[in-house]
């Protein structure tokens, strides 16, 4: 079969996964654009972050960081913390990726939630290319992503009226996040450890501070508590 025919059929058939992906996508990343004019940057900020990091929690994140004082220790364990099921992603996807070639450094580049779960679990149609059919999966949906980044960027310059409360957006997308993992983990033991540490956080280091602790210390218990997590059915 023709290359040229091979990257058309695995794009036909990894499309129809995205689609879910592109409703939640545009949304989100609109509303992401819209917080970051209306914080005070550039539209192009939105644009090429979208673009480089493409970790949307990251991202939202990424705002207050670069409102507040320069402190690269701080946003890297952050940045690790919010990211570190990533490791998780990465390993279990070893063998998914092998014989990718030139494409698997964009696969590891770009795998976000979304991709990861479509990419893990889906199996791929007969005679279709499986390098190229996760490359799709991954580029649609940055492309979602971005794209909704872009137009959120360019509306927030014409936006007149009250967006404050617009970063919600980010507490919401966290609170999604939970009542996923809420439903899928019958024993909620890993959730609610996370949530107790963190409120013990809370109460020790306060409101600013509480974040990295929090997620180092649960970083820790959660892979001490890994095997009897998972005797009983939770999710480490």
């Amino acid at each position: 079969m023709p290359k040229k025919d091979k990257i058309k059929r695995a794009f036909s058939a990894a499309f129809p996964y995205t689609l879910p992906i592109m409703a939640g996508f545009l949304f989100l990343g609109t509303a992401y654009g819209i917080y970051m004019r209306t914080s005070g940057f550039k539209p192009w900020y939105p644009i090429v972050m979208s673009a480089t990091i493409f970790a949307g929690s990251m991202e939202f994140i990424t705002v207050g960081l670069l409102q507040a004082a320069f402190n690269p220790m701080r946003t890297f364990l952050l940045t690790l913390m919010v990211n570190a099921r990533h490791l998780f992603y990465g390993i279990s996807m070893l063998d998914k990726y092998k014989n990718t070639g030139k494409k698997k450094p964009y696969l590891i580049f770009g795998m976000c939630d979304e991709s990861f779960s479509i990419n893990c679990t889906v199996t791929v149609p007969d005679g279709i290319d499986k390098g190229w059919f996760m490359f799709f999966i991954t580029l649609l949906n940055q492309l979602y992503w971005v794209s909704g980044a872009t137009i959120g960027g360019i509306l927030g310059s014409f936006i007149k009226f009250d967006t404050k409360g617009l970063e919600f957006v980010m507490t919401a997308l966290f609170t999604v996040i939970v009542l996923e993992q809420w439903l899928k983990d019958d024993s909620h033991h890993s959730l609610l450890i996370g949530l107790g540490v963190s409120l013990l956080c809370l109460f020790i280091f306060g409101g600013s501070s509480f974040i990295v602790p929090s997620m180092l210390l649960i970083l820790i218990c959660l892979t001490l508590l890994r095997k009897p997590l998972e005797n009983t059915g939770g999710e480490a």
